[in-house]
């Protein structure tokens, strides 16, 4: 395996292991405005984000699975799912990315 790739998964792996810190942040993540959360905060939503806030629901909103859990250890399987399954995503499209430029190098 490639240097780079080994340091670059290790990298993958600590943010999967550290991602339960976002259950103690307080406030919302950036860039993860609803409607709702953008009206509050500057007073209105833009018609585009208003439009299309309803094409698409998460598969795990907030990071958690369905039921409600209120405490970190029951929190954190959610988080953990969705880390590693967004890693994956990731990784996969950075996977095939790569393989196209090369390939058009060749």
């Amino acid at each position: 395996m490639d240097r780079t790739f080994k340091v670059l998964l290790i990298a993958l792996v600590v943010l999967v292991v550290v991602v339960p810190i976002g259950l103690i942040a307080t406030g919302t993540a950036y860039g993860e405005w609803g409607p709702d959360e953008l009206q509050q905060a500057i007073g209105y939503v833009p018609d585009g984000l208003q439009h299309l806030s309803d094409l698409w629901t998460p598969l795990l909103p907030d990071y958690d699975f369905p039921g409600g859990h209120d405490t970190l250890p029951t929190q954190a399987p959610g988080y953990y799912t969705s880390a590693i399954i967004g890693g994956l995503l990731c990784a996969g499209v950075g996977y095939l990315v790569a393989r196209a430029i090369v390939r058009r190098t060749d």
